[in-house]
Formats: C-alpha cells, structure tokens, sequence
C-alpha cells in the first residue's frame, strides 16, 4: 500500500496522490474542512505524512492543531512543518500572521524536551523526534547574494542556529522561514 499523504491547507498547491485539504473548494481540494474546528475528519494513524506548509503562523492556537496531526500521524510518520521565522519582514506586512516561530519553538513538543521540562509544560502528546531543521532565507535578488552563504553557514548546526537567533546577526541578517520535520 503506497504512503497516505495530507497537504494541509493546501490553498492553490494541491499535489496529485495527495489528499489535499483546505477551507475553502477550490480546484484539486478533496476535503473541505476548517483546520481550526477539530477534530479532523480523519481516522487515528491514517497518515504516513503531513505537509503543513504556511498554516500555522494564521491559527489563534496552533497547540490543538499540532495534536490533532499528531493523532491522524502513524507511529514514526512525519508533519513537514514551515513557518515564518521570527525575524521574517513577513510576520509584520501579513496581517494574517499571528505567531512567531524559532527553530527551538517545537522542542517543547517532543518526549522528554528540557525546554518543555524546563518550563513546566504538561501536554497529553509528544513526537519522538525532530528530524531535520532548518532556517530559510531570502534568495534569488541579488540584493540578497549573501544570504547563500549566511544559510549554510547557521544550518550547519543547531548550535550555529542558536547562537544565530540569540545575537544581532539575526537582525543584521534576518531569516525567512524555519522549515522543521517533525517525527511521530
């Protein structure tokens, strides 16, 4: 049986083999469904995959979400997560956006997380693991012929990727998106 795949909030972007799922009908979209009324009007574990891509910045409460993708999510299953960097210009010309995101933001939902340990955050779910994470940004001007080199350089490390949100190169330099792959 080939892999069960949900693009959520797919807009315009509906990918074939896929279940595409989006508020509103348009073309391509096989379910119609607000993501903020839940539960999903699907079965536990029925994905191999979920594309949650330029969704969860627009939501009042994207914890409720998170655990309901975990719930359709089959056991080691995978949510591809992108959203827009804190220090994205996006955040403030969208009057859509109403969170931030660093790619620390979704350690607190993992087993065992010492932020979430930290802080005191009790929640009736967790992914295993976070399988890649990575910040995004702006290309293709050539205003912004740096930002290439800027890219693999934060990326080359979690590390690298704290000490880059945690000091001024990220408001001299400032990201695009955090993309973050998350393991059930």
């Amino acid at each position: 049986m080939p892999p069960k795949k949900l693009n959520l909030g797919c807009g315009r972007d509906t990918k074939p083999g896929w279940v595409n799922l989006d508020s509103v009908n348009l073309p391509g979209v096989n379910v119609v469904h607000d993501i903020e009324k839940l539960p999903l009007p699907f079965a536990d574990g029925e994905f191999d995959e979920i594309l949650c891509h330029d969704i969860i910045e627009h939501l009042n409460n994207y914890i409720p979400l998170l655990k309901e993708l975990w719930r359709i999510l089959q056991p080691g299953g995978i949510i591809l997560v992108r959203a827009p960097h804190f220090t994205s210009k996006t955040n403030f010309i969208d009057p859509t956006h109403r969170r931030l995101f660093s790619v620390d933001t979704f350690d607190f939902f993992l087993k065992n997380s010492p932020l979430k340990l930290k802080r005191g955050y009790i929640l009736d779910f967790a992914f295993s693991g976070i399988r890649s994470r990575r910040i995004t940004f702006e290309a293709g001007s050539p205003l912004f012929f740096y930002n290439r080199f800027i890219a693999k350089i934060v990326n080359s490390s979690t590390r690298l990727q704290s000490f880059y949100e945690s000091t001024l190169v990220s408001r001299l330099f400032p990201a695009l998106n955090i993309e973050i792959i998350l393991v059930k």
